[in-house]
């Protein structure tokens, strides 16, 4: 970018100054700019200081462009890049720190929070009331304000008083002893001399002031060692009761330093052990599997229909313990499992009027996927979800309990954290696992904590939203397999794509290329006029954008083909045992789960699954439809074992029983071939309260509904089966329950989502365009409020068709069919038929416009 001849008078000259490139990363660094898209660059600019853009830039910023600007606030209005280097190095000028500092400056510039040549640096309005200090809102630098400020509601006499007693000639006016006190405080060796002569209290006290913070409490009649202090201006009052240590003074004491620690390198993250790439991917993979399962059985339990949704949405706290215990997972640990399976989408609430949670159609189909395709599901939910579980059990601003599945859980900062995290582990070398608090610490140096509106310390370290998110991040992955032993996986490594990790590997590549600093940026600029183009600096890498939902679903792709190769093959076979027990010593392929979760209770889970079989589980199974030569040939085919001779007998005896007796609607009846069999019945005790009569020899009538009569029957011993009206067997089967299509929940951003490229060019024409509308002199006189003259229809017509002649460029008013009205430079090419065809300089592209939609026109000057 050329160096313009005039200094900027504003930051919108400054960004007019810039080029296309400098805007879009403007553009793209804060997208609200462009929401909607400005009409030109000056309207760019009074966006870019408004409040909430400019808390928004801050809170971005890394903790050393953060520190710039800091200093830049409590620098002078205009400030040198000399003055602005020594508050940064102080006077033993950090090295560190003047080697650092270019990139902070064109940071601060890239994203319009400072602009002008290095001579005239001006940090916008709102910043600087932002980060300057004030009584309300201490300078996060812990500097208090300058000697002119603190005496600008002093008498004149007073302040003849404090420059005589501070050993200066008195002056004719106040202004003028001011800044005499002024070059007494900002004179090193002066200074010295001064604060040589102070008793050894007075020096005391400064020291507890001079960190901050600078203000201090005195009593009416101060002790002789504040009393010295006072009247030499070393403290000055600023409310009755109350000093301040001025600016200036506390710079000398601290060598001129505006901070007290100066942080111009990210801290590295360190490893904590090195494991074999091998090894971290089996365990991972292993993590991924029980994931997997734990979905599955989670879903299966709520197969039949969940859990009821609370009148005010989300799990009761007894739902979420029953889940936990049925999952056999801590309630947290739950809460994770259920809010992952509703990102994917593969739960929601039925919408009925007892609203229950059930699986979602999409659930059917997740399961007929490949077991790593349908991991890469889940952790590509989990990975793009502002949904937080860590926040269940917690409580929201007003006091309410936090709830999984319910309201508040959004965090929109939670998937750029987890991007972040899992971009830093990448960054280290392969197999190696990171101290959790060196992550942390990193994350807190690339987006220190603020207080609200942007000029206070935040909480200390462990306390901030983004250390928590760090920290559930870190467990998270390890749950689910996208790390193992706390080292990113090939399979996370994909999950990132290559731009995450190419941005991650860069970033732990050193500060910059060799040389590239050195050669393209001075230390400090050799004269005034110097300048600092924003696209010469080296930067850290940033963190980069969010993967497109294009480019996130290739990069799930390809951590689904390195996953599948470690995931154990589903087996067709188990394992019988004579003590009616079948171990599976892995996966099952699905039909034989589903039949064996039919025929037998799960008693024990691991490595392998140890199923038991019951005189109920076998009867559940002939319930289902199966006759018992169904079940001997089952097993006959999954078993490496022969079939034991116990559980032979066990579904021969149950089947043998099973439907003997007969129950269907009368209120309900019980009919039996074998009248002996009913006498048992009516002379068992236990049946008085199902109150049965004897109808005919093989029927019994009963005042119990079926199922109680069914259920009656079993607890006494019988294995009763169901009729239908028309005497036929009722097959009884499990009932899945599914809730109407839905569609996983959308995440919620903060703020706009960064541009994209055809939008950011788009934005830069309309914008370029419409500032050449509005700086370009017009032929016509404008109106007198700056506003495009209105024409009349004949006026427009004309001007349009002569346009086309000459080739001319003009300036047009149009208001659209939904009533919006802009302003659009083109270049008429044909005008008939009530219509204008023309090369619209604001979209770059031809277009027609009805000539009755036109406000105005007006000619564009040709220079």
């Amino acid at each position: 970018m050329s160096t313009p001849a005039t200094p900027p008078r504003s930051l919108a000259e400054a960004l007019r100054n810039r080029d296309d490139a400098s805007l879009a990363a403007l553009l793209r660094s804060r997208p609200d700019l462009i929401t909607p898209v400005p009409t030109d660059l000056t309207q760019l600019a009074t966006r870019a200081g408004t409040r909430g853009s400019v808390v928004r830039a801050l809170e971005r910023l890394d903790r050393f462009a953060l520190q710039t600007a800091e200093a830049l606030a409590v620098a002078g209005d205009p400030a040198s890049y000399d003055e602005l280097a020594g508050l940064m190095a102080g006077d033993a000028r950090d090295a560190a720190v003047l080697h650092a500092l270019p990139r902070a400056l064109a940071t601060l510039r890239e994203q319009a929070l400072v602009w002008g040549a290095d001579d005239r640096l001006r940090l916008v309005r709102t910043a600087r009331e932002l980060l300057a200090p004030s009584p309300q809102h201490p300078s996060p630098t812990g500097l208090g304000p300058t000697v002119a400020e603190a005496t600008a509601g002093m008498s004149p006499g007073r302040i003849q008083e404090i420059v005589t007693a501070a050993g200066l000639p008195s002056t004719h006016d106040s202004v003028s002893a001011v800044a005499s006190l002024t070059k007494l405080f900002t004179g090193r060796r002066r200074m010295k001399a001064l604060l040589g002569r102070a008793p050894e209290e007075s020096l005391e006290v400064l020291n507890r002031l001079v960190w901050g913070p600078p203000y201090g409490q005195v009593t009416a009649e101060p002790a002789s060692h504040l009393r010295w202090l006072i009247d030499r201006g070393l403290l000055l009052p600023t409310a009755p009761g109350t000093v301040v240590l001025p600016r200036e003074v506390a710079l000398h004491l601290r060598a001129g330093r505006a901070h007290r620690e100066t942080e111009p390198v990210a801290p590295a993250v360190e490893a904590k052990a090195t494991h074999r790439p091998q090894v971290v991917d089996t365990t991972a993979a292993g993590q991924a599997y029980t994931a997997l399962a734990t979905v599955e059985e989670l879903l299966k339990d709520w197969d039949e229909g969940g859990p009821t949704v609370m009148r005010a949405g989300g799990l009761s706290v007894r739902d979420l313990k029953r889940t936990a215990v049925a999952l056999d997972v801590a309630e947290p640990v739950a809460a994770f499992w259920v809010e992952l399976a509703y990102a994917a989408g593969l739960l929601a609430s039925d919408g009925d009027a007892d609203e229950r949670y059930a699986a979602t159609p999409a659930h059917d189909e997740w399961l007929e996927l490949p077991a790593a395709q349908r991991w890469a599901r889940l952790a590509e939910a989990w990975l793009t979800a502002t949904r937080t579980s860590g926040l269940v059990g917690g409580r929201d601003a007003k006091e309410r309990t936090l709830s999984a599945l319910g309201p508040g859980l959004d965090r929109s900062a939670a998937p750029e954290v987890r991007h972040r995290v899992l971009g830093l582990l990448a960054g280290l070398p392969e197999g190696a696992s990171p101290a959790a608090e060196s992550v942390l610490a990193r994350l807190r140096w690339e987006r220190p904590v603020r207080g609200a509106g942007g000029a206070q310390p935040g909480p200390q370290e462990g306390d901030d939203l983004r250390s928590r998110l760090a920290r559930w991040t870190l467990s998270e992955a390890e749950m689910l397999g996208v790390t193992g032993r706390g080292a990113l996986s090939a399979q996370g490594r994909a999950l990132l794509g290559p731009r995450g990790v190419a941005a991650a590997d860069a970033s732990f590549s050193g500060s910059a290329p060799s040389g590239d600093s050195s050669s393209s940026v001075p230390s400090s600029p050799s004269g005034p006029g110097d300048k600092l183009p924003v696209h010469h600096h080296h930067r850290p890498p940033a963190p980069p954008d969010p993967l497109s939902p294009a480019e996130q679903a290739a990069a799930s792709a390809a951590a689904a083909r390195l996953l599948a190769p470690l995931l154990p093959e589903p087996l067709d076979h188990v394992l019988l045992q004579a003590d009616l027990t079948a171990v599976a010593p892995g996966p099952l392929e699905r039909p034989l789960a589903d039949m064996l979760d039919v025929l037998a209770d799960v008693e024990s889970k691991g490595g392998a699954t140890v199923y038991r079989f019951t005189p109920g589980s076998v009867r559940r199974a002939l319930d289902a439809g199966r006759s018992a030569s169904d079940l001997h040939d089952f097993l006959t085919a999954h078993s490496r074992t022969p079939v034991p001779q116990p559980l032979a007998y066990l579904i021969d005896d149950v089947a043998r029983r099973h439907g003997h007796l007969r129950i269907g609607a009368a209120s309900a009846y019980v009919r039996c071939d074998d009248d002996a069999v009913l006498s048992e019945i009516l002379a068992d005790k236990r049946s008085a309260g199902l109150r049965l009569r004897r109808l005919a020899p093989t029927v019994l009538a009963a005042q119990a509904d079926p199922a109680a009569l069914l259920d009656g029957l079993r607890a006494m011993g019988f294995a009763p089966a169901a009729e239908s009206a028309d005497g036929d067997v009722v097959i009884t089967r499990a009932h899945a329950r599914r809730t109407p299509p839905r569609t996983a929940p959308e995440p919620v951003p903060d703020g706009p989502p960064p541009p994209d490229t055809t939008l950011l060019s788009a934005a830069i024409r309309a914008i370029r365009a419409g500032d050449r509308a509005s700086t370009t002199p017009l032929k016509s006189t404008p109106s007198p409020n700056g506003e495009l003259p209105r024409t009349s229809s004949a006026e427009t017509l004309a001007t349009m068709q002569a346009a086309v002649l000459t080739g001319d460029t003009l300036w047009i008013g149009y208001v659209n069919a939904e009533g919006a009205a802009s302003q659009r430079v083109i270049a008429p090419i044909r005008v008939e038929g009530g219509f204008v065809t023309a090369y619209d300089h604001t979209a770059d592209e031809v277009r027609t416009y009805p000539l009755h939609r036109v406000t105005g026109v007006a000619e564009l000057a040709e220079d």
